[in-house]
């Protein structure tokens, strides 16, 4: 028996799949920008601090980044409820993913600072920059530079691996397409579709990672290396 696949039946349901796509984006964008700035402190704290911050943090990161999402997730959320803190699914959601690529963002961010040579920094100290100067002109401006593909490759699959925050119980794309396997009863389709919005977001996340770097690092714009 052949299948007769019936694209249009699921097409028209468009909303619910664009409702979807937008907590998806507004989640992940979220999650980027506060990802970052978490994951950039965390490094600094992690090279500069003091030893008990640095053990702290050294912690953090290898308890994160070696459990699953969907388990911190579980634990933000339904965790933090059974001990009396109720968190809004998306919040919640929203706070692990955060928590999630801080870890992430940290790792790279201190391969990156790692690399820059101490013969940077003693010459900037010696031309008289303060320690915040030399830490954004000289460690994280330049860090950054270095390790800005893999900061927008590791952003790029956090938005993928979202579609696992649909267990529990986010209405972000992946969630929302069981509501319309529901209505149309057409699972490959579906599937289908929600595969080419995904590709859709990250290469449109791609690119706009791509402009970002030409305006921040003009250099690499003039090498013809953004």
């Amino acid at each position: 028996m052949s299948y007769q696949f019936d694209f249009q039946t699921v097409m028209e349901q468009w909303p619910i799949f664009l409702r979807g796509a937008w907590v998806t984006v507004q989640m992940i964008l979220l999650a980027i920008l506060l990802g970052f700035i978490g994951g950039t402190l965390c490094a600094i704290g992690r090279g500069n601090g003091p030893a008990w911050l640095r053990k702290l943090l050294g912690a953090y990161v290898e308890v994160i980044r070696n459990t699953p999402l969907l388990i911190q997730a579980y634990f933000l959320i339904f965790g933090l409820a059974s001990s009396g803190v109720r968190v809004p699914i998306l919040m919640g959601a929203t706070i692990a993913l955060v928590v999630n690529i801080s870890a992430y963002t940290s790792e790279i961010m201190r391969a990156g600072m790692d690399a820059i040579h101490p013969g940077q920094i003693e010459a900037a100290d010696c031309l008289g920059l303060s320690r915040w100067q030399i830490y954004l002109h000289v460690i994280l401006q330049p860090a950054m530079e270095k390790v800005y593909p893999a900061l927008a490759s590791q952003y790029v699959l956090l938005m993928l691996g979202s579609s696992i925050l649909s267990a529990v119980g986010v209405e972000e794309l992946f969630g929302v397409s069981n509501r319309v396997q529901s209505l149309t009863y057409r699972n490959f389709e579906v599937f289908v579709v929600l595969g080419a919005i995904y590709l859709a977001l990250a290469l449109l996340l791609k690119i706009g990672f791509a402009l970002l770097g030409m305006l921040l690092f003009p250099r690499q714009r003039k090498l013809g290396n953004a």
